[in-house]
């Protein structure tokens, strides 16, 4: 099959070069092996142009001809199908087997991988599986085993600590590897007065990352990120509970657009509809702005806030104005 698909490209090499080029065509990407001289690691940044992946190998000497390499790509159709990562090319192969290594991850040693801001562990679990580093499920064991101590104070899992970014995760790390990490990334972020900033607002830092968790699944924009988190730093003081419906569908299987009064009584120590003060533990893993602004929340003695569309939320001190504001919003 593989000498099948060579001489088909070959053949339309002749025609599209002729006789001497489709000669010199044949012997660069299919005979010729005096490269790499040695193992060579090569990292294909995520983004990277098929020109840029070919100068990239030109540049280690992985391949000593870009125009054939490139032309063979062309050739297979296969410009686009290169994969982002860390490669590791062994002494003396063809461009021929470089080509295929980058399209299939044969020689693959590291991948890329994204963690937006507001996934939860699962769902990280679940995207580092799909970038071919292990089954989900035992990221998700590693992730709700571990602990942390952060100032003293005790964590019940990794959820709230795995911080998103993008990462370039080695082939075969173990899920302890993977998850320390992102917790390691977590504590370069995080800001180094936040014991002192949670004590001032009279929480834990881990009590004030499950506030960021709150904020990063509420907040649409920026400007409403302070302000949501001061809305509930005011209800706990005051003892009122939270109704953040998050919360709530941070226990439910599956994404709801819309929770039905059911999902409201579930018998959760999540439901912040029936159980007062924050949940047992963060409920997404929040980025750097939800981290500042529940580290520096608005002042102020907003109780409640809305969304009224286009990824704007308005808030209010007292119930009567909230109802106005629900009436105008959603109505």
């Amino acid at each position: 099959m593989r000498w099948g698909r060579a001489i088909a490209s070959a053949a339309l090499a002749i025609a599209i070069l002729g006789a001497a080029g489709a000669a010199w065509f044949l012997y660069a990407v299919f005979a010729e092996r005096a490269r790499p001289a040695a193992s060579t690691d090569v990292l294909i940044e995520r983004g990277s142009t098929f020109a840029q992946v070919a100068r990239r190998l030109y540049d280690a000497g992985v391949i000593g001809n870009v125009a054939s390499f490139r032309i063979l790509a062309r050739l297979r159709d296969q410009e686009g199908s290169v994969r982002a990562g860390e490669y590791r090319f062994e002494p003396h192969g063809t461009q021929n087997d470089v080509l295929r290594a980058l399209v299939t991850g044969g020689a693959q040693v590291a991948a890329w991988v994204t963690i937006p801001e507001g996934f939860t562990a699962a769902q990280i679990a679940a995207r580092l599986e799909s970038a071919g580093l292990g089954p989900s499920d035992a990221f998700l064991r590693e992730f709700q085993r571990r602990r942390l101590t952060v100032d003293g104070a005790r964590t019940r899992s990794l959820e709230g600590f795995l911080f998103p970014s993008t990462y370039l995760v080695p082939l075969g790390d173990s899920p302890s590897q993977v998850a320390g990490m992102m917790v390691a990334e977590f504590f370069t972020v995080l800001p180094r007065d936040a014991g002192f900033r949670a004590r001032s607002l009279h929480v834990t830092v881990p009590q004030a990352v499950t506030v960021a968790s709150l904020v990063e699944r509420e907040a649409k924009r920026e400007a409403d990120r302070p302000r949501i988190a001061g809305v509930i730093y005011n209800r706990l003081r005051i003892g009122m509970p939270l109704q953040v419906d998050a919360t709530i569908e941070y226990t439910l299987p599956e994404h709801k657009a819309e929770l039905s009064l059911r999902d409201l009584r579930v018998d959760s120590p999540y439901n912040t509809y029936s159980h007062p003060g924050l949940p047992p533990t963060p409920i997404a893993n929040p980025g750097r702005p939800s981290l500042e602004a529940a580290l520096h929340p608005s002042k102020g003695n907003e109780l409640y806030y809305v969304y009224c569309g286009n990824g704007r939320h308005v808030f209010a001190e007292t119930l009567a104005a909230h109802q106005a504001n629900v009436a105008r919003c959603l109505h």
